[in-house]
């Protein structure tokens, strides 16, 4: 029988505030999330069947890649916001924290705001935020490209870059997250679960950390910290 894990989902009043104002997709979504002795990240679906073959021992701070290790983020190119193609080369040698953002969504507010705060305190040490809007979760994201960009820039501010809008899951699933994905998918299971999950990774262009959508950006500072000091 597979043992049972507790949830240990952040406990700081801010964030169970809002995840208490999540539909009820969401809040399942947030649920699956449990910790898991010897994992690195800690977070992971509870439904996952454990492999049944002894687990190599993993180095603290990577998350376990599945697939795609020959590749990095630097192979894709995607489109701007503007609809401009951008080799993700340009970002060579800088930490990058991907997200999935929705304009309408409970975590909205919170993550913008912390997201633009972090980005303004560490973009001139080789960081950088790649924001990917998606319309599939509770289709919180339904605004065109222009209205995205406005909603961002003009209420919170936000001057990293956001791309065109993608599919996250699904058969129409962008490239960049499919690689995103396979690369630290493992116990976390495949599919994105909500908006705002966020992806770590480091400046050789591979994925180091996955984070659910409860996971708010100050919560990942110390980690970004830790990539830029490399």
């Amino acid at each position: 029988m597979a043992p049972a894990f507790t949830s240990l989902l952040p406990a700081a009043t801010s964030a169970a505030a809002t995840a208490s104002r999540l539909p009820s997709a969401a809040a399942g979504a947030a649920s699956a999330f449990v910790r898991l002795p010897h994992h690195p990240t800690g977070w992971a679906g509870a439904s996952v069947e454990a492999p049944r073959t002894a687990a190599r021992r993993r180095a603290p701070g990577v998350a376990y890649a599945t697939a795609a290790t020959d590749k990095s983020i630097y192979d894709y190119t995607v489109k701007d916001i503007d609809g401009k193609d951008v080799p993700l080369k340009k970002f060579k040698n800088k930490v990058l924290l991907i997200v999935n953002v929705a304009s309408q969504c409970g975590l909205t507010t919170a993550n913008y705001t912390e997201l633009s705060h972090i980005y303004e305190k560490y973009k001139t040490q080789g960081f950088e935020i790649l924001a990917f809007p998606c319309n599939q979760f509770g289709a919180q994201e339904p605004g065109s490209n222009t209205q995205i960009k406005q909603f961002a820039c003009t209420r919170f501010k936000a001057e990293f870059p956001i791309f065109d809008k993608v599919d996250v899951n699904g058969p129409n699933t962008a490239p960049i997250y499919k690689f995103l994905k396979s690369s630290a998918g493992g116990f976390l299971g495949d599919l994105v679960k909500w908006n705002f999950e966020k992806f770590l990774v480091d400046k050789n262009g591979k994925v180091i950390e996955r984070y659910p959508p409860t996971t708010s950006p100050f919560q990942i500072e110390k980690d970004i910290q830790k990539l830029l000091a490399a």
